[in-house]
């Protein structure tokens, strides 16, 4: 199982949980009832799942598509470790993994 923290912009745990190899973070989060809109459903035409992942987590996630980082070029609150959390998909050797909302993030599914 992989342990997973998620903050909320304010940098405040929203949710902690475990999930199984193979999982998806961003369905992970939507299960958690986060707000992680993942408007395309994980076709990368858009960025509305975006997270910053923890500096020292960044390096155990694989490497970004061309494809994710051309997506992630027009995202507001870009970080240098920033991800679309649609593909993001958790792995046993991550272990822990903590993730933020960036600033201003909305989730227009409730409107």
């Amino acid at each position: 199982m992989i342990r997973v923290r998620f903050l909320g912009a304010d940098g405040r745990v929203a949710a902690e949980t475990e999930a199984a190899p193979g999982t998806r973070l961003l369905a992970l989060a939507q299960q958690l009832g986060l707000p992680l809109e993942g408007t395309c459903e994980g076709a990368m035409a858009c960025s509305t799942c975006h997270v910053i992942v923890a500096p020292a987590d960044f390096p155990k996630l694989g490497p970004l598509s061309v494809h994710e980082e051309d997506m992630l070029d027009f995202t507001p609150h870009v970080t240098p470790t920033s991800r679309l959390s649609c593909q993001v998909v958790l792995d046993e050797a991550v272990g822990m993994l903590e993730v933020r909302l960036p600033p201003a993030h909305a989730d227009m599914r409730g409107i």
